[in-house]
């Protein structure tokens, strides 16, 4: 039996994804560590995996002018090893085509799919040959045109062109499919920007402040960050920055008392104890003991006091917490639709699926308000851009509890003013996709 290599162990993290609805990333870091792969076989595994994912209906439509099966009807992993072979031809410069279609067809033998081998081969040469002029996609139907081009669902692209005109929606497509920038918080009770930056590049990483969320740095070739010795040290939390702007909108200040409803991982709870100076309380809850228990040991890192964990439901309410904080933060389940370049599989989620997800926020809103003292303040957030799950949900809560209303706030450019709510999107603001709005309760 051959040692794992970045294919096979790519087709492992592939079939796992497909077979059994696990996520790329954590299925990618369990395969990773179960295989051995480190340093240059790790980052092509990687490359390959989420080059698949971001790739995959385009893949699907190269290979399927030489398949006469559908691509995605084919029993795994024989699909799987085909995109792996067809995104290297297509997509990676410094693999040679001939080592690509040798090792698919090795894939198919050692999977029990010898029989196959010989499709997979002829597919795969037929893409090598022609990859300098590969079939035009479809351009009668601009949505399905972009749906094949950027490898977004029909559904998805529809409703983006609905919201931002179909030059700005393939401006975000383009961007889903683009790296995302590597961003830190500074942990201000530990470091400075300057201090950290300078430990950071002493470690070969290039370090540039992020240019416009105060605070963050945007890092690259950063390698394993928790090997660090200004991770170990707690220096630093990896955040994205529309995430930081949380607490932000908040006004969050020492001395206070936050609630953080859905706190998992802890992101927003541990920059809102930064701007708080570890001075007040802050409570972080969730279902799950074992990501409570994630939550403790980042607060830890962190060298965080002010953060306590609770086991809480955001849609059940808890008599003793009415009226008892100065800010509550609401990161509500979503789609997850504004962090596709970071989670690309998310895009393939079933639009059903998604229904009943503003019910759910809705319900843990309505709780969430009872908790706000009066004069206090309420903050929605999601990791999404369907006003379905944004504005819609905000404007039915306003609707039915006059006592509370949306207040302004500021942003650096390029957001500026805002009305009480601001969506942030990859294109334009280099964020996530995201979701902010702040409410306040009447005095």
């Amino acid at each position: 039996m051959r040692a794992p290599n970045a294919r096979d162990t790519a087709l492992g993290v592939l079939v796992r994804c497909r077979t059994a609805g696990a996520w790329a990333d954590a299925a990618l870091t369990a395969q990773l560590r179960r295989d051995g792969l480190t340093g240059p076989e790790a980052a092509l595994c990687s490359r390959i995996v989420y080059g698949v994912m971001q790739n995959r209906l385009l893949l699907d439509f190269y290979l399927g002018a030489w398949c006469s099966q559908k691509i995605d009807h084919l029993q795994p992993p024989l699909a799987e090893i085909l995109r792996i072979g067809a995104y290297q031809i297509l997509f990676l410069d410094k693999v040679p085509d001939s080592a690509a279609v040798n090792q698919a067809v090795e894939q198919a033998k050692s999977n029990g799919r010898a029989k196959a081998s010989g499709l997979v081969n002829a597919v795969l040469r037929q893409v090598s040959r022609n990859k300098s002029h590969l079939p035009p996609i479809p351009d009668r139907d601009e949505t399905q045109n972009l749906s094949i081009r950027y490898s977004h669902p029909k559904w998805l692209v529809k409703r983006l062109i609905a919201l931002l005109g179909r030059e700005e929606a393939e401006a975000l497509l383009a961007a889903d499919n683009a790296p995302a920038p590597l961003t830190i918080q500074v942990n201000p009770l530990k470091t400075t920007g300057e201090a950290l930056t300078a430990a950071l590049e002493a470690s070969g990483v290039t370090v540039r402040a992020h240019p416009w969320v105060p605070g963050c740095l945007e890092l690259d070739r950063a390698g394993d960050l928790t090997a660090l010795a200004p991770f170990r040290a707690g220096a630093f939390l990896v955040q994205d920055p529309a995430a930081r702007l949380v607490p932000q909108i908040a006004g969050i200040r020492p001395g206070m008392r936050v609630l953080d409803v859905c706190a998992a991982p802890g992101g927003k709870s541990f920059a809102a104890a930064f701007q708080m100076e570890d001075r007040g309380e802050i409570t972080a809850c969730d279902l799950h003991e074992n990501k409570l228990k994630r939550i403790r040991e980042g607060a830890a890192r962190l060298g965080l006091t002010c953060v306590r964990t609770e086991a809480a439901d955001g849609r059940v309410f808890r008599p003793e917490w009415e009226g008892a904080f100065d800010a509550v933060l609401v990161d509500a389940p979503c789609s997850g639709l504004g962090i596709i370049r970071k989670k690309p599989d998310i895009r393939y989620k079933k639009p059903d699926d998604l229904f009943a997800l503003p019910v759910i926020q809705r319900a843990i809103l309505d709780n969430a308000a009872r908790y706000v003292r009066p004069g206090g303040t309420l903050v929605y957030s999601t990791c999404t851009v369907l006003t379905e799950e944004n504005e819609e949900v905000t404007d039915g809560f306003l609707a039915e509890h006059p006592d509370f209303g949306r207040t302004p706030f500021a942003l650096p450019d390029p957001v500026g003013e805002t009305g009480g709510q601001v969506t942030l999107w990859p294109h334009r603001h280099g964020t996530d996709g995201f979701y902010i709005c702040r409410m306040a309760r009447q005095p």
